[in-house]
C-alpha cells in the first residue's frame, strides 16, 4: 500500500511537471522604472491583461494556458538582453522588447536560439523582409510606413503640394529616433521640401536648445520621434513657443495620453499617427473588465485601461495568441515550441472575422504575414488630441505608405544585412 501511494504521488508530481512544461510561455520585457516608465507600464498592463483574460474567460489558447514572464529593462539595452538570456530557457514562445536598441540586439541572438522577435511597429524596419530575417517580424506597420504617412498627411492638407515647405524632425538621439531619418530624405527628394533632423539626447528632459533652433527657423511642420518623458517636453516647449499644435506629428510611440496632459490646454490639436483605433469602445474592454479587473486579476490598477498604450500592449498580446493559435492549427499540437510559433506568425492571417472573435473588431486594419513580407500591410492613420474632452480621435483612414520609395530602401538595407553577416537569402514560394 505504501509503494502504491508513492507510485501514485510520483505520477502527480509528474503530471504537475508536465502541466507547467505546457504552459504557453510569453515573456514580458518590461519597464516601469526609469523616465520611460510613464509609458512603459500601461502597455505591459495591456499586454498582462490580455494573457490573463485568455486564460480566464477561453481557458488558455487552444486549452493550453498562457505563462506571462515579466522582466524590468528599464528601456536599458544591456538589461533587456539580459532579460532575454535569462527567460530564453523557460520555454519562451516569441519576444516583444519595446525597443529599438534591445530589438537589434536581440535580431542575431534570437535567430541562433529559433525563438521569434515581433517588434510591432518598431525595430528594425527591414526585418520587413521575411527572406533575410527569418525570426524578426514587425507587422502591421514600421517606421518608415510612419514617416511616410505622416508626409502624406501633410500633403493631403496642403493640396498634394509641399514644394518649398519645411519640415523638421525632433528625434531621439538613439537607433529609434534615426530610424525614419533616411526615409524622409528620400521624400524629400520628390516633394521638394526642405528636411531638418534635430536630435534630442537621452532621456530628452532637456530641450530649450532645440525649440530655439525651430522658433529661429519657422519650419511648417514639426514630426516627433520620442518616447517617455521626452515627449512630454517637446509638447510642454512647443507650447512655450507658440508652434501650432496641428502642424506638430508624432509617430505613434509619441502619441499617449501621458505625452499630452502635462500640457494641458495649450497640447489641443497635437497629432500622432496610429496604427490601431482609439478608445474603449469595443467589447473586449467589457470582458477585461468582467474577468480580469473584477476578479482583481488586473496587471495594474485598472486607470489605464482604454488609454492609447494599454491598448497597444493589448493588441500585441492578442497578435501573438492569434499566431500561436496559428501554430497549434498548421502543427496539429497544442504545446508548441518557439519554433512552431514561429511557423504562426509567417502564416498569421488577422481578417474581420478574426478581430470580431475576439471582441476587437474594427480595432485594426485587416492583414497577413507571409515569408516574404514579416510587416504587414504597413497602414497606419492620424489621431488628434481634444485637450477639452481629455481624448484622442481618429481625423483620417487607414492610409498606405509610399512603397515605392519604402520598398528600395528595405532591399538595400536588408541585403547589406545579408552579405555582412553571411546570410543566404531563403527561397520564399
Amino acid at each position: 500500500m505504501k509503494t502504491l501511494r508513492l507510485a501514485s504521488l510520483a505520477v502527480a508530481a509528474t503530471l504537475a511537471s508536465s502541466a507547467a512544461v505546457a504552459d504557453l510561455v510569453f515573456p514580458s520585457l518590461s519597464y516601469r522604472t526609469g523616465p520611460y516608465a510613464v509609458n512603459g507600464i500601461p502597455y505591459a498592463d495591456g499586454y498582462a491583461d490580455y494573457m490573463t483574460l485568455v486564460n480566464e474567460r477561453d481557458g488558455g489558447v487552444g486549452g493550453v494556458k498562457t505563462k506571462l514572464l515579466e522582466c524590468e529593462t528599464g528601456y536599458n539595452t544591456q538589461k533587456g538582453v539580459e532579460c532575454y538570456e535569462a527567460t530564453k530557457g523557460e520555454g519562451a514562445l516569441v519576444y516583444q522588447p519595446l525597443s529599438t536598441g534591445i530589438t537589434y540586439q536581440l535580431i542575431p541572438k534570437a535567430t541562433a536560439d529559433g525563438i521569434p522577435v515581433h517588434s510591432m511597429g518598431y525595430g528594425r524596419t527591414s526585418a520587413k523582409n521575411g527572406k533575410v530575417f527569418s525570426h524578426i517580424f514587425n507587422y502591421p506597420a514600421n517606421y518608415w510606413d510612419g514617416a511616410s504617412h505622416a508626409v502624406n498627411h501633410v500633403l493631403d492638407i496642403n493640396g498634394g503640394d509641399i514644394k518649398g515647405k519645411k519640415i523638421a524632425l525632433v528625434y531621439h538621439n538613439s537607433a529609434y529616433g534615426k530610424e525614419p531619418i533616411r526615409t524622409l530624405e528620400e521624400l524629400a527628394k520628390i516633394h521638394g521640401y526642405k528636411f531638418t533632423p534635430i536630435a534630442v539626447d537621452h532621456p530628452g528632459q532637456e530641450q530649450k536648445s532645440q525649440w530655439l533652433q525651430i522658433r529661429r527657423e519657422r519650419p511648417d511642420y514639426v514630426f516627433m520621434w520620442g518616447w517617455g518623458v521626452m515627449n512630454q517636453v517637446a509638447i510642454q516647449e512647443a507650447a512655450n513657443i507658440r508652434f501650432p499644435m496641428d502642424n506638430f506629428i508624432g509617430i505613434w510611440w509619441s502619441g499617449s495620453e501621458n505625452d499630452v496632459l502635462p500640457a494641458g490646454p495649450k497640447a489641443n490639436g497635437y497629432k500622432a499617427l496610429t496604427f490601431h483605433e482609439v478608445g474603449s469602445n469595443f467589447p473586449v474592454f467589457d470582458d477585461i473588465q468582467k474577468y480580469v479587473v473584477d476578479t482583481g486579476k488586473a496587471a495594474g490598477a485598472g486607470d489605464q485601461i482604454g488609454t492609447v498604450l494599454y491598448n497597444r500592449g493589448m493588441y500585441a498580446a492578442m497578435l501573438a495568441v492569434e499566431a500561436a493559435k496559428t501554430a497549434q492549427e498548421i502543427h496539429g499540437t497544442k504545446d508548441i515550441t518557439a519554433a512552431q510559433m514561429r511557423d504562426g506568425m509567417e502564416a498569421l492571417v488577422i481578417d474581420a472575422a478574426k478581430m470580431e472573435s475576439v471582441g476587437m473588431a474594427g480595432f485594426g486594419p485587416e492583414f497577413t504575414v507571409d515569408c516574404n513580407n514579416h510587416g504587414g500591410p504597413g497602414l497606419g492613420a492620424v489621431q488628434q488630441w481634444d485637450a477639452s474632452t481629455g481624448t484622442w480621435s481618429l481625423i483620417s483612414e487607414f492610409m498606405p505608405s509610399d512603397m515605392k520609395v519604402i520598398q528600395p530602401l528595405i532591399d538595400e538595407d536588408s541585403s547589406a544585412f545579408a552579405a555582412e553577416n553571411k546570410i543566404e537569402e531563403r527561397e520564399c514560394a
